[in-house]
């Protein structure tokens, strides 16, 4: 859901959680064969969303891939939207942080090419692709998708609120609209619109929300 060793979920960094991969930079894995037969049995679930989607997905397939008994996998995770729930709390405990510049636009700029290069990369479009439809149809997914997205925009919210302490946005702003606004032009390249995701639609994204904020579109009339 890659920026260096990760990739962005279209509101910060997610880190490499591709078979093999170790944690994160940042990250810390809990020890022990529980937390082990959790992370084979995610990464084995992320990797059969990326290359099958959700459509023929079961955890009887995902249990094989992650080389544990099946037993586990249903007494642990009973239904494959719980399945799904855990790997995106998962996905948001190992997200990467966000990036400071010192400036709102130079923040936006930072997270709008951290989205881009998620969604340009085979394996995290894929995934999040995925992730989206099934939430289409799965109210449990769909929430937990929801709770992913609005950790990740808490984490890039200061960038918000330190901006409105410099003056560079009106008093009011919405820091969680501002972070919304960066990355739904790009989804909606992905996901509708089609074309290409370059660094230039990236730009254009960040800036578009950074003049949005400057001109009090995410601001409430009474400043508060």
């Amino acid at each position: 859901m890659a920026e260096a060793d990760g990739a962005d979920t279209g509101a910060g960094a997610v880190a490499d959680t591709a078979p093999g991969a170790g944690p994160g930079p940042g990250t810390v894995r809990p020890g022990g064969r529980t937390a082990r037969v959790r992370d084979a049995v995610l990464r084995a679930a992320q990797d059969a969303l990326a290359e099958e989607g959700h459509a023929g997905l079961d955890l009887t397939e995902i249990a094989r891939r992650a080389e544990v008994g099946k037993t586990t996998v249903y007494r642990r995770w009973g239904t494959l939207a719980g399945l799904m729930a855990d790997m995106l709390t998962d996905m948001a405990e190992q997200s990467l942080p966000r990036t400071e510049t010192g400036s709102l636009l130079g923040d936006l700029r930072a997270n709008a090419e951290l989205v881009r290069r998620t969604l340009t990369d085979p394996r995290q479009s894929r995934l999040f692709k995925a992730l989206i439809a099934a939430a289409t149809t799965d109210a449990k997914t769909a929430e937990a998708l929801h709770r992913f997205y609005e950790t990740r925009i808490r984490e890039w919210a200061p960038c918000v609120e330190q901006a409105v302490e410099r003056g560079e946005v009106p008093e009011g702003t919405s820091a969680e609209e501002v972070i919304r606004a960066v990355s739904a032009p790009l989804y909606y390249r992905l996901l509708a619109a089609g074309g290409p995701l370059d660094a230039a639609t990236a730009e254009a994204a960040a800036r578009a929300a950074f003049a949005a904020a400057r001109a009090g579109a995410f601001s409430s009339p009474s400043g508060d």
